[in-house]
């Protein structure tokens, strides 16, 4: 596969993992820009899982794309594109990649709510 681009939907082995992490071959969103990729065997990715179950982190895709299910924004990941076999799945919508986004930034900000959930 070429340089995926930020939003791109992928396929991508995340194994080996441990503990709640998720693992195996899964869609992943990729949060990192082309030109990021053109220098760099690198990538950033959120996992996506088929199973919705509402946390706080949990981004849903919408309706009518190759994947479906919920971005897991706060198991954000940086990956060697060279020693995992990545698939395109299509693009997200910009709009998901923001939502993700401004999940994320809190756990890199620590401006996060006292009860810890983002909404």
């Amino acid at each position: 596969m070429a340089a995926p681009d930020r939003g791109d939907l992928v396929w991508i082995d995340f194994d080996p993992q441990t503990g709640h992490e998720q693992a195996g071959r899964r869609p992943a969103l990729v949060l990192s820009p082309r030109a990021y990729h053109q220098v760099s065997p690198y990538a950033v990715v959120c996992p996506i899982t088929r199973t919705v179950k509402g946390y706080p982190f949990e981004v849903v895709l919408p309706e009518g794309l190759a994947v479906s299910g919920a971005v897991l924004a706060d198991q954000i990941k940086s990956i060697d594109r060279r020693s995992r076999r990545i698939e395109s799945a299509g693009k997200a919508p910009e709009s998901v990649v923001q939502d993700v986004v401004a999940k994320i930034l809190p756990l890199l900000t620590g401006d996060m709510p006292a009860n810890g959930i983002i909404t």
